[in-house]
């Protein structure tokens, strides 16, 4: 995601910050996600940050309606945080002839119905299907995602998937961790499914989001500088950056509280 983000728009610059310590979040209650994504946006703010973009799934369908209408309020100025499940759910529609589209997430994701509900906002003519793939970042998250063992959970979710609905014929990838997978994913699909990533979809609307909003254009600091933080181990956090921006890059850690 944030690859796809910088990639598009490499004058900006951009703080990066990897809550490891308490991830994942995926199966974690709605009032934990919310406490946890709210220090994270609050130490954004801190930071001089006038923009957050929450790149977590799930963090988007449990905290971030709460973030806008109950905290954003208090904050005063022009702080802004945005999610990916609207951008998404703005295009994945013009993807699929069969109106049937398959959602892969986490357990927390998938139960917030925030994905059936955005998309069909905005095509109601849609119909939506889910599944949680409750070990796939685990197995990620252990670098054990190119194992030939995970083929089999692959299997079994998009097994359960297709059982919803035959006629599926784009599957959305709701999950930032998910794109490491996706060429196993693609193994064990029909030739006519397409597998849609999210990045380059969350990277064109940002780019439309600040064009229609110069009042945030203009206050963002263009250096084309990335600063990488953690809130774990320095090292373990890098060797897993590595995998999704590809290249090497150095993290401080950081305590979310002041």
């Amino acid at each position: 995601m944030f690859r796809s983000i910088a990639d598009l728009l490499p004058q900006y610059d951009y703080i990066y910050l990897g809550d490891n310590a308490r991830a994942p979040y995926g199966n974690r209650s709605f009032e934990t996600v919310y406490e946890y994504t709210l220090e994270c946006v609050q130490w954004f703010f801190r930071q001089g940050c006038p923009l957050v973009i929450l790149a977590c799934n799930t963090a988007s369908a449990k905290a971030l309606r709460s973030i806008q209408q109950l905290d954003l309020p208090l904050q005063g100025g022009e702080k802004k945080v945005l999610g990916v499940i609207r951008p998404t759910a703005e295009v994945i529609g013009q993807y699929t002839k069969t109106k049937k589209v398959g959602v892969l997430g986490t357990k927390g994701t998938v139960s917030s119905l925030s994905y059936p509900r955005e998309i069909g906002n905005f095509f109601p003519e849609v119909e939506v299907f889910q599944q949680a793939c409750p070990l796939w970042v685990p197995f990620i998250e252990n670098g054990d995602y190119q194992n030939d063992g995970v083929d089999y959970y692959i299997q079994n979710d998009l097994k359960s998937l297709f059982a919803q609905d035959a006629g599926i014929d784009t599957i959305l990838l709701a999950c930032t961790h998910y794109p490491l997978l996706a060429d196993k994913i693609k193994k064990h699909l029909p030739d006519n499914v397409q597998v849609i990533g999210q990045g380059e979809l969350v990277a064109a609307s940002m780019k439309d989001y600040l064009y229609r909003h110069p009042e945030i254009e203009n206050i963002v600091s263009k250096n084309g500088r990335k600063l990488f933080y953690t809130t774990d181990s320095k090292a373990d956090f890098e060797e897993h950056a590595q995998l999704f921006f590809g290249e090497p890059i150095k993290a401080h850690t950081v305590h979310l509280n002041p």
